[in-house]
């Protein structure tokens, strides 16, 4: 036991570890790849220029890096009251302010200057999604619910930086997986509210609605079902316009029905075993539904 807790905490001393914690490598992950299989799904009968396609995953992965960095920045004194965050390399003084700062300062410039050698539009969206991310979600969560709708913006952009890169345009098509995107957020980030309200209270976090006594509004259980409704109303549109043929629009129907489902239950039972399982399955939703359009 005492080896396994020595080698723990040489893990959390690590620079290079601190660093991925800082830039949430993992979840920065997710973001490329959603870039990344938006961008194939948008080469579809081009054939791939795998020099683009290295110039959005390097360029995407240092502006996303950037923006985390910036939000643990700007969020150190809250990160610090939540258990899930407290031990962050800046709350827990593993690493200083002044040096994210700097490495998100860098990170975004450099990371810009990759998507725009791709084409400007792409990166006038990545310079919009890092802007509004730091400086408008992260602030905001601490005010508003509005926070939630604010945020879902750069959640969404991936998908249109990536169809953007392939196309050379913002496009028709890439509009609707933004919206799908959009809409998927919201159930997603409610399920995840819900289960970790009493830590976001703790920090002061005003990221879900409150009813008169106080308590998480249902609001948010029906506005989950409205969200996933409007992803399947957005799936029809783009089985209409020719985006999708008959295989691809029953496989991502099913999809979007199961997360419908999902939200409705959680809308009718609000409880913790509905959240949860929505959480789990809106994990499962963004990453199949694009596998789906490739023909994965």
């Amino acid at each position: 036991m005492a080896k396994t807790i020595q080698i723990s905490n040489s893990k959390s001393n690590s620079w290079v570890y601190n660093l991925g914690v800082l830039v949430k490598f993992k979840l920065s992950t997710i973001v490329v790849l959603t870039a990344v299989l938006a961008f194939i799904i948008a080469s579809a009968g081009q054939g791939l220029d795998f020099a683009t396609l290295l110039l959005l995953c390097l360029g995407g992965y240092l502006v996303t890096f950037a923006s985390n960095a910036l939000n643990q920045a700007l969020e150190k004194d809250f990160d610090i009251l939540m258990d899930r965050t407290k031990e962050r390399p800046i709350p827990s003084g593993k690493l200083t302010i002044s040096n994210a700062v700097l490495l998100a300062g860098i990170m975004s410039l450099i990371g810009i200057v990759l998507l725009a050698l791709i084409h400007p539009i792409v990166a006038l969206l990545g310079t919009i999604s890092f802007m509004i991310y730091a400086f408008l979600y992260t602030p905001l969560k601490r005010h508003s619910t509005l926070s939630v709708a604010i945020g879902a913006i750069p959640g969404a952009l991936p998908v249109l930086i990536g169809t953007t890169a392939a196309e050379g345009t913002v496009s028709l098509f890439g509009l609707c997986l933004f919206a799908i995107q959009f809409f998927w957020q919201f159930p997603h980030f409610w399920a995840i509210g819900y289960l970790s309200y009493d830590d976001y209270s703790k920090a002061g976090f005003k990221l879900l609605p409150e009813d008169n006594e106080g308590n998480i509004s249902r609001s948010i259980g029906f506005g989950s079902s409205i969200y996933a409704f409007m992803i399947l109303l957005t799936c029809i549109g783009m089985f209409t316009m020719q985006y999708l043929n008959l295989a691809e629009f029953i496989s991502v129907l099913v999809l979007s029905i199961g997360y419908f489902i999902l939200s409705w239950s959680f809308h009718k039972k609000f409880d913790r075993p509905s959240a949860r399982k929505l959480m789990f399955y809106s994990f499962m939703y963004a990453p199949v539904f694009l596998l789906i359009l490739i023909g994965l």
